[in-house]
This record gives C-alpha cells, sequence and structure tokens, in this order.
C-alpha cells in the first residue's frame, strides 16, 4: 500500500481539497483507497458526507488501537473509496503518541494493519510540525506539500525541508507543487520561476486559483465529482497521474 500525505505547516494552501481530489482521482483509477482525515477539523470527511468517528479511537483503553480505528471505517459514496474520518480527540494525537514507545514510527504501524485492504492510503494531515507530523513523515511514501506562490509560503516550505534534514529524513519524499495560482498575478508567475530554478524538484502540474474549487464545501464533493470536464478540476487528475509515475520510476 503506497501512502501519500497531503501536508503543509501553513494552513489555507488548498492542503485538504488536495487530499479529497487525489483520493478520488485514484479510486476513478481503479485504485482501492482509503482517505485518513486526521485533521482534527474533519473537512476531509465534511465533504464526503461521512459524519466524525463515534469511537475516540486515540484515548480508548482496552482495545488495540488499529482495531477501533478499523471499525471507524465508513464507505464512501463512491465504491471503492473509503474514509477514515477524524475526531475532535485527535488533537490529543500528539500527547497519545508520546506516551507510546517508538512514537515517531506508530503511525506507519497502524497504516500497516491495513495494506491488504487497500493500494493507496491518502492522509490529509493538520498544519503543523509535532509528533504526529513526523509520524506522517516517517510512514509516507510522498509528502504532497501545496505552496502558494509568495514569499511566506515559501519559508513554510523551506522550513519543512530544513526540518527534513536536521531529523535525517528523505529528502526525496517531499513532492512540492504551485496550489493556488492565479495565472494574471505577476509576482505569482515571477515566484514560480525562481522556485522551479531553486528547486528542479517541483511537479509540473499547477493547482489553479478557483472559484469552482471552493465550491466544494457547497457541494460536499471532490470537484472532479462535480466538474470534471473543467479544466481547473482536471489539473487535479494530471497531479494524480504526475504523482503516479513518479512513483512507477
Amino acid at each position: 500500500m503506497k501512502v501519500w500525505s497531503a501536508y503543509s505547516i501553513k494552513g489555507g494552501v488548498g492542503k485538504t481539497a488536495l487530499a479529497v481530489n487525489l483520493a478520488y482521482a485514484l479510486r476513478e483509477a481503479g485504485q482501492r483507497t482509503l482517505l485518513v482525515d486526521l485533521d482534527p477539523q474533519g473537512a476531509a470527511a465534511f465533504y464526503f458526507r461521512v459524519a466524525p468517528a463515534e469511537t475516540n479511537a486515540v484515548t480508548k483503553k482496552g482495545k488495540l488501537m488499529g482495531d477501533l480505528l478499523r471499525a471507524n471505517i465508513r464507505e464512501s459514496d463512491y465504491p471503492g473509496l473509503d474514509v477514515l474520518p477524524s475526531n475532535l480527540a485527535y488533537r490529543n494525537f500528539d500527547l497519545m503518541l508520546d506516551r507510546m514507545k517508538k512514537s515517531r514510527k506508530q503511525l506507519r504501524r497502524l497504516l500497516g494493519t491495513l495494506k491488504a485492504d487497500y493500494d493507496y492510503a491518502v492522509l490529509d494531515c493538520p498544519p503543523n510540525i509535532t509528533l504526529l507530523s513526523e509520524n506522517v513523515f516517517r510512514a509516507s511514501d510522498r509528502v504532497i506539500v501545496p505552496v502558494i506562490p509568495t514569499t511566506l509560503s515559501l519559508r513554510t516550505y523551506e522550513q519543512l525541508r530544513d526540518f527534513f534534514r536536521r531529523e535525517e529524513l528523505p529528502a526525496e519524499r517531499i513532492a512540492p507543487f504551485f496550489s493556488m495560482v492565479q495565472s494574471r498575478n505577476r509576482l505569482h508567475a515571477d515566484t514560480m520561476t525562481e522556485l522551479r530554478n531553486a528547486h528542479p524538484d517541483f511537479l509540473a502540474t499547477v493547482i489553479p486559483f478557483s472559484a469552482e474549487i471552493e465550491k466544494m464545501g457547497l457541494h460536499r464533493k471532490p470537484v472532479l465529482a462535480y466538474a470534471a470536464p473543467d479544466s481547473r478540476a482536471r489539473a487535479y487528475q494530471a497531479l494524480c497521474d504526475e504523482l503516479r509515475a513518479r512513483d512507477d520510476q
């Protein structure tokens, strides 16, 4: 099972839209897919009309955590795409992990119990660097990072790369791409050119800023499910195809 994580230190960069649409695109490609909502806000599950996890799978005692997580997996409206919804208790995930042995590798172990059931797991992650984040980095085959082409967004991306270097994590797992790009914004265009020269590992696919994408909250669907012919929606499909091609290299 491949594990892709939608991650950014900075909020408001299109991270959840990324996770939701990548999960849908993988399902459309015939891949058995699990969307894991690790953000206490639960936005990813909301887009698929899935209620928050009923069981406090983070802190409940007396059962194996893997069993509790599996019990909370829900089918979506799209066969082949399941959702593991968030729970408000996930805000305490770091405290729980800190009490466990090998605390930086627990998420990888938990996801490993699901590998026979899915081809891909897509993780929607909270926007910070914590012990949970480090678990995500160690469990993931790809850490997919949306970067708005602005100075502040660039700074948070470089902070992530610095963290990977300090912790001796494989930098090749990081897969950055430009998100919420405004085609007529000269600053965006200049910044993208500068960043591609400095960081040639940026994905070629660009996700544009789009009111159609912002309507996901109204439709409670991936944009690929209600606006597939739209070129801005198809950008997510192109991003998925590019990531899968990288996995095959």
